[in-house]
């Protein structure tokens, strides 16, 4: 999505993916479906990022990160991880010599629809990014907001998507259906809890206020990938959550027992 919505913006892009992604991108170029229409632009695709960049946006899933970071030996001027989490970003510093700053996705739903077309069903995409990473982003289709706190901005979404990937996929239910469940109320309250003891203030109030903002419809793709029998994220983040919690002594009974029953998914 980001891709062609930079492409179309008239921004250089090149993607960098697997030898069958690629391939389809040489093919037929990148299809975005999204509410606004469908758009196909003629993007420059490569197994391997030979060249420098000024700016590297990392938008795998977490069971892909390793993998990845082995296809951009090249430096970039910023690298801006987009995965959900909070383990990833020291993880991506140790593996590669170019700066590192965290950046999130949020109000996003989309899947893919082949290798090369992607299918967005939510109005609009937000990208909260460091300020170094601000000015490319701004194009048509992305409202972006800066925020150079690298804990605030992976802790703001994560409080309450942890808790809703562990429900929706063990539940196999969307969020309309999930409202009432009180793990889900009780999984996020905790969430919370572990973030301010993380130094990130992060009322329930507000987290609440946010999921009942979602439409009743929304899934995680952590419950799509599980359904699908593909490797999920769910350890990136209910388990993230789960370790900080244990590092800073906060108790979370409740998402301890979610990310037990994930585990054995």
């Amino acid at each position: 999505m980001i891709a062609v919505r930079l492409a179309r913006a008239d921004r250089q892009v090149v993607c960098v993916g697997t030898t069958r992604t690629v391939g389809a991108i040489r093919t037929s170029g990148l299809t975005l479906a999204a509410p606004d229409g469908t758009f196909g632009e003629p993007v420059e695709a490569v197994d391997q990022l030979d060249r420098p960049v000024d700016l590297l946006l990392v938008t795998v899933k977490a069971p892909g990160l390793e993998a990845a970071l082995g296809r951009v030996p090249a430096e970039a001027g910023l690298v801006v991880p987009l995965l959900n989490g909070l383990e990833h970003v020291d993880a991506i510093r140790a593996r590669l010599r170019s700066p590192v700053a965290a950046g999130s996705v949020g109000r996003f739903e989309a899947s893919r629809d082949g290798p090369a077309r992607v299918v967005q069903t939510s109005p609009s995409a937000a990208l909260t990014v460091p300020a170094g990473a601000a000015d490319a982003l701004r194009v048509p289709g992305i409202d972006v907001r800066v925020d150079d706190d690298e804990r605030r901005v992976l802790w703001e979404k994560l409080a309450r998507l942890a808790p809703l990937a562990a429900l929706t996929a063990l539940r196999r239910r969307p969020l309309g259906e999930l409202r009432g469940d009180p793990d889900l109320r009780v999984a996020v309250a905790e969430a919370c809890e572990v973030a301010l003891a993380d130094g990130v203030p992060t009322a329930f109030a507000e987290q609440w206020a946010v999921i009942e903002s979602l439409p009743d419809s929304l899934t995680t793709s952590a419950a799509r990938d599980v359904a699908a029998g593909r490797p999920s994220e769910l350890d990136a983040l209910v388990g993230a959550v789960v370790r900080a919690g244990r590092r800073l002594g906060v108790p979370t009974p409740t998402l301890d027992r979610l990310e037990a029953e994930c585990r054995a998914l």
